[in-house]
This record gives structure tokens, sequence and C-alpha cells, in this order.
């Protein structure tokens, strides 16, 4: 496993997710303390189907649960506007 500063990784990030497309596993620091660990992605597996029926089933759920919740009382953007600007 190699250890990289985050501009060292910044200037060879193609040459490492070769080294992790061979297997080996990278890890990016700051300040010397690890911060992510680049590995190898699994491979998915193939995806079944979903049947019409599924997918009308989890929509009508999904309708039950939107009539279930209580109406906004402003528009999202302002909602959205007022959280970024408290910092949530």
């Amino acid at each position: 496993m190699a250890n990289y500063g985050v501009a060292e990784a910044k200037n060879k990030f193609t040459h490492l997710l070769e080294r992790v497309e061979d297997g080996e596993r990278i890890v990016i620091t700051r300040h010397g303390k690890p911060i992510v660990e680049i590995v190898k992605a699994a491979a998915a597996a193939p995806s079944k189907p979903v049947s019409a029926e599924a997918i009308a089933a989890a929509l009508e759920r999904l309708r039950i649960l939107r009539e279930s919740l209580p109406p906004a009382d402003m528009p999202a953007a302002d909602m959205i506007r007022e959280m970024r600007d408290e910092g949530v």
C-alpha cells in the first residue's frame, strides 16, 4: 500500500489509477494523516430486469409516502438557500 500527499496524488492521479487497476491500494494523506484509500472497484453483478408490476408497486408506495408528508412552507429553492446560509 502506497501513501501520497494530496498535492502529489493530484499531480500523479492518472498513474495512481493505473496502479489501482493493477490491484494496488493507494492512501491519500493530508498533513501526514490518512484521508482516503483508493481501491479497485468490485465488478458489479449483472442486474436482473425489473418487471412492470414491481415498478408500479414502487411508484404506488412513493405516491402514498408523498401524500402522507405535510406540505412545504416555502419553495424548495428558498429552503435550500436558507439551509445553505445557516450552514446546515
